[in-house]
């Protein structure tokens, strides 16, 4: 077993790293602490040896290392000393090079490449942005969307707010339901009427012209809820029974969903201060900004402590909810959806959709039958509207028989 740890070290020997040996050992030092594995960290020096050992070769200096050097260094035909003769170097190691070069980058060692920027945004819709920003209280995400959207419509409205009217307004929306699909233009229509907003209260434009966005029909909450019973939910849950450090955190994430009724953005935005662990409530701040303080299930506190006692790394980091994988980083909400995706997989349930809006939905109909008021649901769930809550009211069976009429039969004219 002694043989291929002497063979390993003569490799690492041969492949003279050269001016940049230092430094490759100051990157295996960084990965070590940013917690990567033994095994990764061993892979990330060995290409790193290897990326410097060629650049001797090839008579390269350090400065001069830009995409141009990596993509040849991704097609040499390899006789580099301490590796085997290969006629292309593998994508995977083309890769661990890379983020050497992008750690000298860092280090002010290696010019980084010229960034391309977008073009500059109008001035108004910087204000716009601003403006959203800090009276409307939404998150920066649906701001950068909103901005985009202004800046496409843009070149048919024109530069002069002044002249804007009615006729031209729907003009703009009606020609975008012709190369758009009705949800995004739906969409734009309400990012037009907050930009419009946002000009008559500067006087840039007429007021009232926001009521001239032509509304994008749609049957609002036509459709019944997308749900699973509380005994798939419990399966989904039971999934996650190892001790690994994933299984741990996506326990815990699936509980708060489940019980709470999260949305996946709550799940990304946790920090560890927003559990107040004396009076057993969590801290949730959700669409428009608005922090609600929520009761901590038993189950659910339980398994968020199993998960920062044995699952979460010792990053520093105030997220609640950390990749398992380094470097250790907060989760995304498409992470979070996958966890409920993987879920139902492994549990083997055919469910109507598979996103945390699932168990969202699961929540508000297991409160509802459990006999919970539709304002206790509207609660939990953060509803501002006593409409949306009403949603839920299709699913209980029980309720709707009490008020269900006989069917009359065949009607005669």
């Amino acid at each position: 077993m002694a043989k291929p740890k002497q063979s390993r070290c003569i490799c690492q020997r041969s492949m003279d790293a050269g001016e940049l040996a230092p430094l490759v050992t100051e990157f295996v030092a960084d990965l070590g602490a940013q917690g990567h594995s033994c095994l990764t960290v061993g892979g990330y020096e060995a290409s790193a040896r290897h990326f410097a050992c060629w650049l001797v070769k090839a008579e390269l200096a350090i400065g001069n290392i830009d995409d141009g050097v990596l993509h040849r260094f991704a097609r040499h035909r390899c006789r580099c000393p301490g590796i085997r003769r290969l006629n292309r170097v593998s994508a995977k190691y083309v890769r661990r090079a890379r983020r050497f070069v992008e750690f000298l980058a860092k280090r002010g060692i290696v010019q980084r490449a010229a960034h391309v920027a977008p073009p500059a945004p109008n001035r108004q819709v910087c204000e716009f942005q601003e403006w959203l920003r800090r009276h409307r209280g939404i998150s920066d995400r649906t701001i950068n969307r909103h901005g985009r959207m202004v800046m496409r419509m843009l070149p048919a409205l024109g530069s002069m707010p002044g002249r804007y009217n009615a006729d031209l307004i729907r003009a703009v929306i009606v020609a975008e339901t012709k190369r758009a699909s009705m949800a995004y233009v739906k969409t734009m229509a309400m990012a037009l009427r907050g930009y419009l907003r946002f000009l008559s209260a500067c006087g840039l434009c007429r007021a009232g012209l926001d009521h001239a966005v032509p509304i994008i029909p749609q049957w609002r909450l036509s459709a019944l809820p997308r749900y699973i019973d509380s005994t798939d939910v419990d399966r989904l849950i039971a999934t996650c029974d190892s001790a690994t450090p994933s299984s741990l955190r996506d326990r815990a994430i699936l509980l708060l969903l489940a019980r709470l009724g999260l949305r996946a953005g709550d799940i990304v935005m946790l920090c560890l201060e927003d559990i107040d662990w004396q009076q057993a409530t969590l801290s949730v701040c959700g669409k428009g900004r608005r922090e609600t303080r929520l009761p901590l299930p038993q189950d659910a506190g339980d398994a968020v402590l199993d998960y920062l006692d044995r699952g979460r790394s010792r990053a520093v980091c105030d997220r609640l909810f950390l990749t398992s994988k380094a470097p250790f980083q907060p989760l995304s909400g498409s992470t979070v959806s996958s966890v409920v995706r993987r879920a139902l997989d492994r549990a083997g349930i055919a469910a109507p959709s598979k996103g945390t809006n699932l168990l969202r939905h699961s929540a508000a109909t297991a409160m509802l039958r459990g006999g919970a008021t539709l304002d206790m649901v509207g609660t939990v769930l953060r509803h501002r509207s006593p409409d949306m809550t009403a949603h839920y009211a299709k699913v209980d069976i029980l309720m709707l028989q009490q008020i269900a009429q006989p069917w009359p039969g065949e009607a005669r004219c």
